[in-house]
């Protein structure tokens, strides 16, 4: 795991006085689902729109949860403003993705003075790099979790571990309902030092949203286990999904964008390589994703002939949805997701179970 990075000084900290002066429009920070603050509640704020969601299933209706980044917002360029640098400023507790995610954290932290608890949701789990294998090899080098499907993160080896250590590590531990699991868990164990947090109603909300994610894990796995493990063939926007490949056995055959870093820009050469492979794989889908432009994903599906899925249709990446999308809690997002693979690989999944019907 990518330890946060040490705060550094930046200009950034005048933002702070500005912010002194527009403290009204913190109201318009909160995140969805976000209740009215009190003097007497503890303030926390959390970064991307996953953890943001993991949080408020944990404390509920109770605590507010200032969220930063906004619904189809990515991480990866944002730049606080100076009214989220004083909530963060006044914030008892930070939630953060971690793993290298939020590069820009260590100047908002040192902007704004924060000085709380950080909770980093990614502690414990191992990352993967950009090239540290074959995603269509790994399947005789996982180790079965005894749910159906494979997960090979916990409980890596030490010479796993090591294998996966060089280089930048894949921030995107989330789209493996199993590794969010951890991260539910590991926020939960940071809010519990949270000076005015009800740690019993964290807890109990904890025990009901892990079954939830437990039968979403298994209720994927069941279904992407009916697909012939060479059909189960994968091209998105950019290399958000290489957890959720290697969780499922799916091979993924490439991004337009070659990084998981949704600001790069595919050159000619690797669209034609890209091309190439969709067509001599046999590629049926193309998937754009929510926070992204379709642009490239339509001029490499026309090139190469696959279904391109965008607009409603297009994946939740590296952001959830807006209110009243499918996309607007982590759950619903994931479903989402894998309803559309699935369909693009001519399954018609089965219902969700009771837990997630609701």
């Amino acid at each position: 795991m990518s330890p946060l990075p040490r705060p550094r000084r930046s200009s950034a900290a005048a933002a702070v006085m500005v912010a002194a002066t527009g403290a009204l429009v913190l109201a318009g920070c909160a995140g969805p689902g976000a209740s009215g603050s009190s003097a007497d509640e503890p303030q926390i704020v959390a970064t991307t729109t996953q953890v943001g969601d993991f949080t408020r299933e944990l404390v509920g209706d109770e605590v507010a949860v200032t969220q930063l980044l906004s619904p189809g917002q990515s991480a990866h360029g944002f730049d606080p403003s100076a009214a989220q640098l004083l909530a963060l400023s006044d914030a008892d507790a930070l939630v953060v993705n971690g793993a290298g995610l939020e590069s820009w954290l260590d100047d908002a932290i040192a902007a704004s003075g924060f000085d709380g608890v950080l909770v980093d949701a990614s502690t414990g789990i191992e990352l993967f790099g950009t090239d540290d294998h074959d995603h269509g090899d790994h399947a005789d080098e996982a180790e079965d979790s005894g749910d159906g499907h494979e997960h090979e993160h916990e409980g890596e080896s030490e010479a796993a571990h090591d294998d996966h250590a060089h280089g930048e590590g894949n921030p995107h531990i989330w789209t493996d309902p199993e590794l969010a699991e951890h991260m539910v868990e590991n926020i939960a164990h940071g809010l519990a030092e949270v000076p005015g947090v009800d740690t019993a109603a964290v807890e109990a909300n904890e025990t009901a949203y892990l079954e939830q994610l437990h039968a979403l894990d298994d209720w994927i796995g069941e279904n992407v286990d009916r697909v012939p493990v060479a059909d189960r063939l994968l091209v998105t926007n950019h290399d958000a999904f290489t957890y959720f490949v290697d969780a499922y056995d799916i091979t993924f055959v490439g991004s337009i964008i070659p990084s998981f870093d949704d600001n790069a820009e595919p050159s000619a050469a690797e669209i034609d390589e890209l091309v190439a492979k969709i067509r001599d794989t046999g590629v049926q889908a193309v998937f754009s994703e929510a926070s992204i432009s379709p642009k490239a994903a339509e001029t490499i599906g026309a090139e190469s002939g696959a279904k391109v899925y965008s607009g409603p249709d297009a994946l939740y990446g590296d952001s959830l949805g807006a209110v009243g999308t499918d996309g607007e809690t982590y759950v619903g997002s994931q479903v989402h997701n894998a309803r559309l693979i699935l369909e693009s690989w001519g399954v018609e999944p089965s219902p969700l179970p009771a837990v997630l019907a609701g």
